[in-house]
């Protein structure tokens, strides 16, 4: 399975909002489990968002509110939406699929992983 993320790139100013784009080239993501993760210069890898086989979503305290995780399951995508952003959210992100099909905050725990796509934000 290849994940390909999508939507990031140039810089946005704080309080926009930006949507990334997770697809996939096989395995339907509706049988998995696809978390959002993003990792900041000099920091570890964390959680964001995820959502489980049977849709429940989850999110990180520090997105709570601000970002919605979704999932097009006829193309094949799950989307994360972010809104009202903020400087802190600078970081490059990256989706992942979990073939347990249950969303974890370990990064570890996934099968596979998109590329990345950064996502700067100025204030």
């Amino acid at each position: 399975v290849q994940l390909q993320a999508s939507g990031g790139g140039g810089s946005v100013q704080a309080g926009v909002s930006l949507r990334l784009s997770c697809a996939a080239s096989e395995r339907t993501l509706s049988s998995n489990a696809v978390g959002w993760f993003r990792q900041a210069p000099g920091k570890e890898r964390e959680f964001v968002a995820g959502i489980n086989k049977w849709g429940m979503t989850y999110y990180a305290d520090s997105v709570e509110g601000r970002f919605t995780i979704s999932r097009n399951n006829a193309k094949n995508t799950v989307y994360l939406q972010m809104n009202r952003l903020k400087p802190d959210d600078t970081a490059v992100y990256y989706c992942a699929a979990a073939l347990s099909g249950r969303v974890v905050v370990t990064p570890r725990e996934y099968d596979y992983w998109g590329q990345g796509t950064l996502v700067t934000v100025s204030s």
